[in-house]
This record gives C-alpha cells, structure tokens and sequence, in this order.
C-alpha cells in the first residue's frame, strides 16, 4: 500500500492558550535571574526575550506541558527549551538554602521544633537493576524519596538528596546525620510513625514522634491524645508538600532522575519566597 507524507485536506498548525495560575512577580523573578545570569556568562543573544523563556519554564514546570509542543508552539527546538528548562533549573536550586545554615537559623531565631516528614517523587517505570531500587513497597510504584523540613508554619525550609525508594525514610535522615545536625544546633523535630526508630535516645529525643497501637490493643487516651497534638502540628508539613506538588512536573518524573535533586529543590525555592500561589 502507497504511503505519503502530504497531510490529507486544509492542514496547519494550531497554538493553544494556557491559564497559568502564578502571580506576575513569579515572572519578574524568574526573568531577574535569567537576565542576571545572560549578563554574567556574556550572552548577548537569545531567540526569544527572557521573559517569554521564563514563561516557557513555568509552563514546563506548572503543568508538565511536553517540551515539544512548547518548542513548536514558540518557533524552537526541543533541545533549546531542554537547555532553557534545565538553566533555569540549576539558577533556582543553587539558591536553595543547606540544611546546616537553615537549622542554626531556626536557632538563631528562637525556634525550639521543626516538622519532618518524607514524600515519594514517582517516577516512570523502566528496566534494570536500577528500577528495582526505585520500588517502594510502601506506596506499591517507582520513584524517589525526598525528605523535608519545614517550619511551625508549614514553610518549607530543606530537602534532602531524591534517593531510591526502596530505602526508608530512616535510612534516608541517617544518609545526611541529621539527628546530629539537630542536636548540634539545639532543635527536636515532629515527625509521623514511619520516622520511629530514627532516634534511640529515650530520654532526650531528637525525634518526636506518634505512640505505635500494639497489636490487638488500643492506646490508653492520654497517648491518643498526644497522638492528636502531633497530628494536629503536623498539619501544615502535609500542607507544604501538597503545595510543592501543584507543580504538576513532579506528578511523574520525565526528566532524567540525576535532575531530581535540583528540581524538588528549585521548586521549593519558589515557594519559600511566596512566589507560587
């Protein structure tokens, strides 16, 4: 049978509006940094003006729009968004702050608590040993652990390295010390049942986190109320997570998982500055 490549009738190619549903001091900001950063590496030219490149970002990351249809719609490549999209990237998580300096900060501030808590990145399923380790058992799918710490009032301060989620949100907190890192710096952190263990010291925990139910028993009511109190503090910790998630990119993870970091990290960044609504 023939083929043919003519496309069949009237053809052109359409371009569709989408609402982004971001402040326009988002764009002043993002168009801050690209600019800030062209004049830095001396790039005088780009094909589109920065401000249309950071729209273009936000798009990628809001609504996990396909760089080639973003590409098409704008006269460029896909690797010129790719390379635009991961630019932007690597600006914002640079700015990310480090976990030492956000804990003597807290510190600093009169802070006594922080609110700890994990979230699994899905990610695409693929073959491999690597994809093994991305399974979590927990959540029955693939991706990547990212523990976070956030304030009193449901900011985010942190994240830690995206790692596979075979591992536990434990084995996690003791890849960066942090029990360490709290005690140093004089700080407890509240935390959910999957954090027990974290912390063995009893008498001073660095960890506080719910009473376990015994099996076949039930918690006498001064432990369910002070499963309650934690429960009610943790709060705004899942709050924050379920605002860092609007950013549809994260729904599944396309990018290469060795972005992973940079981008949960970028991400936060633009809601630490309330940027994102």
């Amino acid at each position: 049978m023939p083929t043919t490549k003519t496309p069949a009738g009237d053809h052109s190619e359409l371009v569709y509006q989408c609402r982004l549903p971001l402040s326009t001091q988002t764009l002043r900001y993002l168009t801050g940094l690209i600019s800030a950063h062209l004049k830095k590496i001396r790039s005088r030219w780009r094909k589109l003006p920065t401000g249309r490149i950071a729209v273009i970002v936000l798009a990628a990351l809001r609504h996990d729009q396909r760089l080639a249809d973003l590409a098409g719609g704008n006269d460029i490549s896909r690797t010129t968004a790719d390379r635009w999209l991961k630019e932007m990237i690597e600006l914002l998580a640079a700015r990310a702050p480090r976990l030492q300096r956000v804990l003597a900060t807290i510190a600093r501030e009169g802070g006594s608590v922080v609110l700890l808590d994990g979230s699994l990145i899905p990610t695409q399923r693929r073959t491999g040993l690597a994809m093994r380790r991305r399974w979590s058992a927990k959540h029955k799918r693939h991706g990547l652990l990212v523990i976070a710490l956030t304030d009193v009032k449901g900011r985010l301060l942190w994240t830690s390295t995206a790692r596979p989620a075979r591992g536990s949100e434990t084995t996690a907190c003791r890849h960066d010390d942090l029990i360490g890192r709290l005690r140093a710096a004089g700080l407890a952190a509240i935390a959910d049942l999957s954090f027990v263990g974290l912390d063995d010291d009893m008498g001073d925990p660095a960890v506080i986190t719910d009473y376990k139910k015994p099996k076949g028993k039930t918690l006498p009511p001064a432990k369910k109320l002070v499963n309650q109190l934690i429960a009610a503090e943790r709060a705004v910790c899942e709050h924050a997570f379920a605002h860092l998630k609007n950013w549809r990119v994260l729904t599944k993870l396309r990018l290469d998982v060795k972005w992973a970091t940079r981008l949960v990290r970028a991400l936060m960044v633009l809601n630490q500055h309330g940027i994102a609504r």
